[in-house]
């Protein structure tokens, strides 16, 4: 079997790295130390995400030149694009680019071709299965060898999986499910299918072969979706009917969350055929144990919490068109209301009206809001206004009135979580960013909805929060220039 080269050697290339699965491969192979080259339509979409030393080139499949240029000196190459959401013909668009990439990489002498496509076997297959299946086959019949996965539906935080039954399961309390939604599946965990993928860059390999892959638990969709609620502690009342179709079931996903409308289609096509691991090889070439559906869900949702936690609001906001105000913007589940303020002070003079709100300094504005939301928060069994531990000084762990501090950086950030009684989770959140001689205020209101009930509370209560929010920081800017 042929050997791969050495690790400080080799050049491996990534296209699709500004996509779901080739985005989260990206850092992974990075941090093993591996030479990379990644290949995108718009370079500028991994402008700040990549290491020193991995090399971002422009590429487009439907451009054959741009690609063969890309793989010049490459070893190995990730074909990790799909045309999945693409209007049209994406199954000839993904015949034409397998054909561009297996045409450049004879050229340049590629030695590796590492491809995950979908798991599905039998004559009715869906046009996303057969399409994916299809381009699998165009790659091992390359010469090339070509190592092939083959995967059913992947779990993590943003695989168009995982945010499909979000949608379903926190918006809907009771749900029509058809027939597709008791389809077999064996999912994995999005962990579980980059650690596979890392893995084959050293898998001794002469010829072409496919490898499925899949965790250890075979269930259903709607299984997916108790156990997604379980979790989040919502109760779902699920009643099968036999005759929505997938052509229907799409005209009801639009309705419910139109904005996987375009690609759920596609998703919910696949759902027709069993998705299931018939071959276990994979567990005796990878030194890889996946985890089960439970955990993997359970994964996905702590790890949107910690990228949550690791994310600097100001960097991801200041991307609109405007830089300015967000309002009932979706990051995951959470609704973001921002806004921004620039004052003519430095980030110390700037950040201190920040590092003494609450307790007696109070809340710059609506106070008699703030004092009733507190007494009701007490009659619900919640703690109330509970002032502060000092009234200038802010460590995590403090109480401030009915929220608690879960992050401060002294004159950049200070993160507040809410402990009210609430339908969800909420955050409250001040940055400071210096402007040459001013100082931008950033204030983010973020809302984790629990459920319908959650959707509810936040929408209802916006008007009062767009008046109380947007006079706060009003006032805290106005406090920074007094003594």
């Amino acid at each position: 079997m042929e050997p791969q080269s050495n690790t400080k050697q080799r050049l491996t290339l990534i296209i699709g790295a500004t996509g779901y699965i080739g985005g989260r491969l990206l850092p992974v192979l990075e941090a093993r130390g591996e030479r990379l080259r990644c290949m995108a339509r718009r370079p500028e979409y991994l402008a700040g995400r990549v290491r020193p030393g991995t090399d971002v080139v422009r590429g487009d499949l439907a451009d054959p030149p741009t690609v063969q240029a890309a793989m010049v000196g490459v070893d190995t190459v990730y074909f990790l694009a799909h045309a999945m959401g693409t209007a049209g013909t994406f199954e000839d668009e993904e015949r034409a680019g397998a054909e561009a990439l297996v045409a450049a990489a004879r050229a340049t002498g590629v030695r590796r071709i590492i491809y995950l496509g979908g798991l599905g076997d039998g004559r009715e297959l869906s046009a996303h299965l057969r399409s994916r299946q299809a381009v699998g086959r165009i790659l091992s019949e390359s010469g090339i060898p070509t190592l092939e996965f083959r995967a059913s539906i992947i779990l993590g935080s943003g695989s168009l999986s995982f945010e499909m039954i979000r949608a379903l399961v926190e918006r809907l309390p009771v749900m029509v499910t058809p027939r597709w939604v008791r389809t077999l599946a064996q999912p994995i965990g999005i962990e579980d299918v980059l650690a596979y993928l890392a893995a084959a860059l050293d898998l001794p390999l002469d010829q072409s072969r496919i490898i499925e892959i899949g965790g250890p638990d075979q269930v259903s969709y709607g299984d997916l979706m108790r156990e997604y609620a379980r979790l989040r502690g919502l109760r779902r009342l699920m009643i099968p009917v036999p005759i929505l179709t997938p052509h229907l079931s799409s005209l009801w996903l639009r309705l419910v969350t139109p904005v996987y409308a375009r690609v759920g289609r596609k998703l919910i096509d696949g759902l027709r055929n069993e998705t299931v691991v018939r071959d276990e090889s994979a567990l005796a070439l990878f030194p890889v144990r996946p985890m089960g559906v439970r955990a993997a869900l359970a994964r996905a949702l702590s790890n949107e919490d910690q990228e949550f936690a690791l994310t600097r609001w100001s960097d991801a906001l200041s991307m609109t068109p405007s830089g300015g105000s967000w309002a009932g913007v979706r990051f995951g589940t959470r609704l973001v209301d921002s806004r921004v303020i620039r004052v003519a002070v430095g980030p110390e003079q700037a950040f201190a009206p920040i590092a003494r709100i609450g307790g007696r300094t109070g809340w710059y504005y609506g106070n008699g809001w703030w004092w009733l939301r507190g007494l009701i928060d007490l009659a619900a069994g919640g703690p109330g206004l509970r002032g502060r531990r000092d009234p200038t000084a802010l460590a995590p762990g403090d109480t401030v009135d009915c929220w608690r501090v879960e992050s401060v950086e002294p004159n950049r950030l200070l993160r507040l979580s809410a402990e009210m009684k609430l339908p969800g989770r909420a955050w409250l959140q001040f940055e400071v960013t210096e402007t040459g001689t001013s100082s931008d205020i950033r204030q983010t209101a973020i809302f984790d909805p629990r459920g319908l009930a959650g959707l509810l509370y936040w929408y209802a209560l916006y008007p009062l929060h767009l008046v109380i929010f947007g006079g706060m920081l009003r006032g805290i800017a106005a406090a920074t220039t007094r003594r």
